[in-house]
């Protein structure tokens, strides 16, 4: 959301989106992991839980927690080892996020939720739905990642988030962006503000080979999820297809949306790894829509 400058230039804002809603943030302990979350819209409403992606953090949501939550009750966390939420001294691998997503759901009441993520909380939220299919009702994924790995988008994101956190500078911080929302306006200052902020903790320089786990080869391929476990999901799920993000994370979209049993697609060809973050106005209404339907 945006608002203009003395100059008439667009500023934009994460508190555009978050300062009229009616949320509360915290903290609690889930699988033993002191959990940052933020809590929006009535208990009693259907859940709504939201997975950031690598290094990530809740208000990557913050466009979209406003929306959802006047129809469900939406929970979006910072992931173990991300964000500000406890970075223990172990490798972050996929039965890790799994473990404290159960956890989050009953600290919550949410027998049941629908998952929401992006990313690395897109293989979380489908690695869930195998192992505990009773869980999840439906799915809503972004640049999913879990089928496949190559060994040059492993590298790349290894060498960008390693140099971020040696150098957490404006620019260092601006770069790891650059691969994630296309439009330069939409790479907000707060947002990189806030990443930085994670970058510079003590804790997160000391836990990154712990986090950045998923990109060795050996412990990737352990985590990833068979194609016969992707087509065993029966969560209706919603894939978005977003046009201009890297082509590993586009084949996997198309080919899991091709695995699952009830998928649909949902094509913004104009964003690039943050769909709903950088095109809200498209997003929230179809994920509205898939999610009441």
């Amino acid at each position: 959301m945006s608002e203009h400058t003395r100059d008439g230039a667009e500023f934009h804002s994460i508190w555009g989106y978050l300062r009229e809603l009616d949320f509360r943030q915290g903290y609690m302990e889930a699988d033993g992991v002191r959990t940052r979350f933020a809590e929006a819209g009535s208990p009693d409403a259907p859940h709504v839980l939201m997975l950031h992606g690598t290094g990530g953090h809740w208000e990557t949501f913050a466009p979209t927690l406003g929306p959802l939550s006047e129809h469900f009750h939406c929970v979006a966390i910072d992931m173990v080892g991300n964000g500000f939420s406890e970075k223990p001294d172990h490798d972050y691998e996929i039965p890790v996020y799994v473990r404290q997503i159960r956890a989050v759901m009953d600290h919550f009441g949410m027998d049941r939720a629908h998952l929401v993520g992006m990313s690395l909380g897109a293989w979380v939220a489908a690695a869930t739905a195998v192992r505990h299919p009773e869980r999840v009702g439906k799915m809503i994924l972004m640049s999913p990642a879990g089928l496949v790995a190559t060994a040059s988008n492993m590298a790349r994101i290894r060498a960008e988030r390693t140099q971020a956190v040696n150098d957490p500078s404006w620019t260092s911080i601006h770069k790891v962006f650059e691969h994630l929302i296309s439009d330069e306006a939409r790479r907000l200052p707060d947002l990189i503000a806030l990443r930085q902020a994670v970058y510079r903790r003590q804790d997160t320089r000391e836990t990154i080979d712990h986090l950045l786990i998923l990109q060795d080869a050996e412990a990737r391929d352990r985590n990833l999820i068979p194609e016969a476990d992707w087509a065993g999901i029966q969560a209706p799920t919603m894939v978005v297809a977003s046009g201009k993000d890297h082509g590993e994370y586009q084949s996997t979209a198309r080919t899991v949306a091709r695995l699952l049993p009830d998928a649909e697609v949902f094509e913004m060809p104009e964003v690039r790894h943050w769909p709903h973050f950088e095109d809200p106005d498209a997003f929230n209404p179809a994920a509205l829509d898939f999610l009441r339907k």
